[in-house]
């Protein structure tokens, strides 16, 4: 009996052994992985359109690389698209749209996104590939303009302030055809997709363009018979939802896009065809 207590106690010795060590095993192991998930990049995705917006990223995304955020940028070609991927959770933020296009998808989906911080200002212009000047422009041509609510009403305040037209209340954000309360030379509007209208200029007689289409199309805002100025209350944002504004990874991100550094690269890039607001 003694030795059969003997061969179980040593059972029991080499059995609690091999416990202690898997379970201190295991601790390293959990602590190994709790280092290494702290040491990976915080993964940041963030939607744009191409340009200027997603070259813009692209210049801050190695500041971010520095501060362990792993910017992920979303390339869209319209203006829809970004605010659904937004709202729906699949990205964590965009850039690409002014304020009064925020605000007006917010009340027609009924989305919660909140503008972080103004970034830049992408001009809207009146441009033609038929005619060499304004005046040249015949009465009854053909112009067409953004169709989405927020960008027509900027196009109808842009001929408005350069004499084309006359608004009822030129400072009405929402402005539509239906405020137009002269218009002497009896233009014709015919709204299209903002994306298309560098595509359709030669099939009309002039077009208020937004200056990243233009841009994408090899065109220049000094093409235009006009443009707006750093003045305009259509300031390109980065958006975020309600519920994750007070994100760092989002916060680290409008501090770098605000960074002098950023404010020096649209500058040069873009020689004035983009404004960034630290220059204003």
């Amino acid at each position: 009996m003694t030795k059969i207590w003997r061969v179980l106690l040593g059972v029991l010795v080499i059995s609690s052994f091999w416990a202690c060590s898997s379970n201190e095993q295991n601790k390293n192991d959990s602590k190994e992985v709790s280092e290494q998930a702290a040491d990976a990049p915080k993964v940041l995705k963030v939607g744009a359109t191409p340009v200027p917006a997603s070259e813009i990223l692209e210049f801050v995304k190695p500041i971010l690389a520095s501060q362990g955020i792993d910017m992920q940028i979303q390339t869209f070609t319209d203006y829809v698209v970004p605010n659904v991927s937004l709202a729906e959770g699949s990205s964590d933020a965009n850039m690409y749209q002014h304020k009064p296009f925020m605000d007006n998808t917010n009340a027609q989906k009924g989305y919660h996104l909140v503008s972080i911080a103004p970034i830049y200002i992408v001009p809207l212009g009146l441009y033609s590939k038929k005619y060499d000047d304004l005046a040249s422009l015949p009465d009854g041509s053909t112009i067409a303009i953004p169709g989405d609510a927020s960008n027509m009403a900027r196009a109808f305040i842009l001929l408005h302030d350069n004499g084309l037209i006359k608004l009822a209340n030129p400072s009405d954000l929402g402005s539509s055809e239906l405020d137009i309360v002269e218009n002497p030379k009896k233009f014709i509007f015919k709204p299209m997709e903002a994306a298309s209208l560098p595509l359709i200029l030669d099939s009309v007689d002039a077009a208020v363009i937004n200056a990243n289409y233009a841009l994408q199309a090899k065109m220049s805002i000094k093409e235009a018979f006009f443009h707006e100025n750093d003045k305009s209350a259509y300031i390109n944002v980065l958006v975020a939802r309600e519920d994750n504004k007070d994100n760092e990874l989002i916060l680290a991100l409008r501090d770098a896009l605000l960074s002098p550094e950023t404010r020096d690269f649209i500058l040069e890039k873009y020689q004035g065809e983009i404004i960034p607001v630290s220059a204003q």
